[in-house]
């Protein structure tokens, strides 16, 4: 039961998120929009750091001086990994013109909602890893360590929601419903990741470190490729700034306190 809330705990935020579709009338405020992604940066960062690269080198320590190896290649796949996903998938990041990946003849709202997908696969990776190492008796990995790191992704996972939803009902022309379902959909993917993750962990325990950094490389991949030059378009900001201030410094926090 612990593990099935700890894998919904993400998904759940973003729901949440995308149901504010139904409270706020039109987008968000730029400034707002900057920060709440320089926030999500933030937090996946810190999450990557202290929830996925530690402990895959604490779990290599009797590799001695090499203890970065496993780490190190986990996250150079999981970056790669991500990398070739962008290519073969089409999708639409918001306020771009024109859609990456290969041509499809898709509905701009289903590409966007594709771009939203892409990017919680890694975080879904990323909870069911961790959690994958909870059920592993030779992981240093505590319950409450896993739940920090579930409950930090559903955090930034609500303005998310939020931020696929309202552009959806506002410029798209759809219903309020419909946009919620897109944006709650975006998130049903991470559950989805993180029980198949399980699955192969449960078969591939001696390289779990590398499935850590695994998850930590495509959350970072996400955070460069899309969150930053997103929260970077039109005039300067210092929203984005203050909010990955904020948000690394309640992840840190979280696992360090919680962990």
């Amino acid at each position: 039961m612990n593990i099935f809330l700890g894998l919904m705990i993400p998904f759940i935020g973003t729901a949440a998120g995308a149901a504010c579709v139904f409270f706020i009338r039109n987008k968000l405020n730029t400034l707002v929009q900057k920060a709440l992604l320089g926030f999500a940066s933030g937090v996946m960062v810190a999450a990557s750091v202290w929830s996925l690269l530690i402990p895959a080198m604490d779990m290599s320590e009797s590799m001695g001086k090499f203890a970065f190896v496993p780490a190190a290649a986990g996250f150079a796949l999981g970056i790669l990994f991500l990398l070739f996903m962008d290519k073969m998938i089409p999708h639409l990041h918001m306020d771009a013109d024109a859609p990456e990946g290969p041509r499809a003849n898709l509905k701009k709202t289903i590409m966007l909602v594709l771009a939203v997908t892409l990017h919680n696969i890694p975080e879904g990776m990323a909870v069911g890893v961790v959690f994958a190492g909870l059920m592993a008796s030779d992981a240093n990995i505590t319950i409450a360590g896993a739940f920090t790191l579930s409950i930090g992704i559903a955090i930034q996972n609500f303005p998310e929601g939020a931020i696929i939803s309202l552009p959806l009902c506002s410029e798209s022309g759809i219903g309020r419903s419909k946009a919620f379902l897109y944006g709650a959909l975006s998130g049903a993917v991470e559950p989805v990741a993180a029980f198949v993750t399980i699955l192969l962990a449960g078969f591939l325990t001696p390289v779990l470190p590398y499935l850590l950094a695994f998850a930590a490389g495509a959350m970072i991949y996400v955070v460069v490729e899309e969150l930053i030059p997103e929260a970077s378009l039109g005039s300067h900001s210092n929203a984005a700034t203050i909010g990955f201030a904020v948000g690394f410094l309640l992840m840190m926090i979280l696992d360090v306190a919680l962990g």
